[in-house]
């Protein structure tokens, strides 16, 4: 493997990040939309982790004198028939972001890339966290049912994500939202 594909897909990656932030203010919206102000709140907040993910990537690169482009994202979904959809695509598209970020991780082992596959360690980390969190919510809503209030109440009682946890995490370029 060459140097080559560790670049490729730490630019892919932030695409993905960035994608991933688009889908959750969709989410938000839709949920918005439907009066369900504590989930829209909690993916609105996703959708700034999810962006700032992205200016992380970023700011690696400009550190590390890689040069910078800005992926486009593909519209994201922004349709679903019940409360559980938008919260299992959220949950799929942190397991893809999982692999992504694995596939970044043993790219820069490959290659030998000290620096890259420590600064995805920091990811690996988050992104057991987004998991866990994401499956959990999905859970809360497929126990709930029709009880919309129940999720909400979740939401409003339990820390669902510790959004804005984590200091130890890399610079954001511009500064995390």
């Amino acid at each position: 493997m060459t140097r080559i594909q560790f670049d490729q897909l730490l630019t892919s990656q932030i695409g993905n990040e960035f994608a991933a932030s688009q889908q959750y203010i969709a989410i938000a919206v839709w949920f918005d939309d439907h009066d369900l102000p504590q989930l829209a709140r909690h993916f609105y907040r996703q959708s700034v982790e999810e962006r700032n993910h992205a200016m992380m990537l970023v700011q690696y690169r400009v550190d590390r004198d890689l040069g910078v482009t800005i992926p486009g994202v593909e519209a994201p979904r922004t349709d679903f028939a019940s409360v559980v959809e938008p919260i299992a695509l959220a949950l799929a598209q942190e397991k893809q972001v999982t692999g992504q970020i694995e596939a970044l991780f043993r790219a820069a082992r490959e290659e030998g890339d000290a620096l890259g596959e420590q600064a995805m360690l920091w990811f690996l980390k988050e992104q057991v966290e987004e998991v866990a969190s994401m499956t959990t919510l999905l859970t809360i809503a497929e126990r709930a049912g029709d009880n919309y209030f129940d999720i909400e109440n979740f939401i409003a009682r339990e820390t669902v994500g510790d959004h804005g946890k984590s200091t130890d995490g890399p610079e954001a370029a511009g500064g995390a939202l």
